[in-house]
């Protein structure tokens, strides 16, 4: 195994290694901070993460606020005293060694404002921003405000070009590195582009070296590129470190920091990581920010995989195929004779509720499953700058213009859930597509959970 060489990341030459964040309080100040406390650069997640009262006691996020957009102004706060509070733990943690990121997903509710205030509070504490899940073209022009560096999170190299000619041109001397993120292999929101198959894995290495040359021809510092999603092993990357035509290259780990001692997340969770097989994580479209995502496959992505196999298109008049009544009990809607079969036979079964999505289709669900559903979209905080699931958009008319889609989901809800406790079969489980690899590095063998600082130094020898 080569040497893993230091690289100069946001001002200070580091491990290689990169903690990549995860949202929603999974990715705190203790996990960041003792990765940066062995050398490499550790990522606080600010995607409404933990605050604490003086007490050390955590604040639970609740919203007590009538409407979405107070609710919203609720959610901004309670994000803003979660950053501040996770980043100070990781500064604390990481005594001066290594490197401090925060994490913020450009798409996500109030990220530009979040930014603004967690940069503006922890000045000298943070020394670079990555940013993904959208375009974020001010990323560059906030982080040489604040004097820390921007590492923008990208999938291809037609998106890194569009940043870099459109804003970060403007802002060379602050881009610390470019994350590439494997869209078919990273856990949590991948940037799926839609000429791309999400049945169909391409090979990282061409797309990165793409990117490297897209980054020389526009003139673009040699920074380095962190490659992110599916790396586990680093011997399998062997090929990658000391390349020309790749040039400086770091790793980024996301799923693998949550098995140590120092992440945060319950017990049950960890327990879950290490029954995975290959194959049990899904690469799924159901999110309600319209990414594609992955999450381990459990009961939770089963039911929503279920809302939309009971789906059938429908009319309010008969129309082409659509020529079959299909009585709910109230106006007549009109399906075709196959569909209408299916509907009935679903009924049976004792999914009794149709509701109506965005694309003139009717899904069939239970009782209880309409009425959570509907409660969830009436509780909606605006976690997101746009939401398909309760049609929230950030702005005056607090609305997308869409109709809800009852195939999405409460995203906010259900990673809190997770995160505080919850059942890890009810809820939303992201994780990286190498995750079944737990069950069978022997590094994990009898159930052994490391520190980070052990985990670091075994990534370093290849294994």
């Amino acid at each position: 195994m080569k040497a893993l060489n230091p690289l100069m990341i946001s001002g200070r030459e580091v491990l290689p290694l990169v903690e990549g964040g995860k949202g929603v309080s999974v990715s705190t100040g203790a996990s960041s901070g003792a990765w940066a406390a062995a050398g490499g650069v550790g990522t606080v997640s600010c995607v409404n993460a933990d605050s604490y009262d003086a007490n050390g006691n955590l604040v639970p996020q609740l919203y007590f606020a009538k409407t979405r957009r107070e609710r919203h102004e609720e959610l901004i706060n309670y994000a803003v005293a979660g950053g501040v509070d996770q980043v100070r733990r990781a500064y604390e943690t990481a005594s001066g060694e290594g490197r401090i990121h925060i994490n913020i997903l450009w798409e996500m509710g109030g990220a530009e404002r979040i930014l603004r205030s967690v940069l503006e509070k922890t000045k000298g504490l943070v020394h670079g921003v990555t940013c993904g899940a959208g375009m974020p073209y001010k990323l560059a022009e906030i982080a040489a405000l604040h004097q820390v560096h921007y590492h923008p999170i990208i999938s291809s190299a037609r998106a890194f070009r569009a940043l870099w000619k459109r804003a970060y041109k403007k802002y060379a001397e602050w881009l610390g590195s470019v994350v590439y993120e494997d869209p078919w292999l990273a856990g949590g929101h991948n940037g799926l582009s839609n000429s791309e198959d999400p049945l169909v894995p391409q090979d990282p290495y061409p797309r990165v070296a793409e990117l490297r040359r897209e980054m020389r021809e526009s003139g673009v510092p040699e920074v380095p590129i962190i490659m992110a999603g599916g790396v586990w092993y680093l011997r399998d990357w062997e090929h990658w470190i000391d390349n020309p035509e790749l040039g400086p290259v770091a790793f980024q780990y996301g799923t693998r920091p949550l098995l140590t001692k120092e992440s945060e997340i319950p017990d049950a969770w960890k327990q879950r990581l290490m029954t995975l097989a290959d194959g049990d994580v899904l690469l799924h479209d159901f999110s309600p920010t319209g990414f594609y995502a992955s999450a381990v496959r459990n009961d939770y992505l089963r039911e929503l995989e279920g809302r939309s196999l009971r789906q059938i298109p429908f009319a309010t008049k008969p129309v082409g195929e659509l020529m079959d009544e299909l009585d709910l009990g109230r106006a007549p809607l009109f399906v075709a004779g196959s569909d209408r079969v299916h509907a009935l036979d679903w009924m049976r079964q004792g999914y009794t509720e149709a509701m109506k999505t965005p694309d003139q289709t009717l899904i069939f669900v239970t009782r209880e499953k309409r009425d959570e559903i509907r409660k969830d979209q009436t509780d909606c905080m605006g976690c997101l700058s746009q939401c398909k699931f309760s049609n929230w958009a950030d702005n005056e008319d607090n609305s997308s213009g869409r109709k809800a889609d009852p195939r999405s989901f409460c995203i906010q809800k259900t990673l809190m859930d997770i995160a505080h406790g919850g059942d890890v079969e009810q809820n939303l489980m992201f994780a990286g597509h190498g995750a079944y690899n737990f069950a069978k590095d022997p590094f994990y063998s009898n159930g052994f959970v490391p520190s980070v600082k052990q985990l670091v130094d075994r990534i370093v020898t290849g294994d």
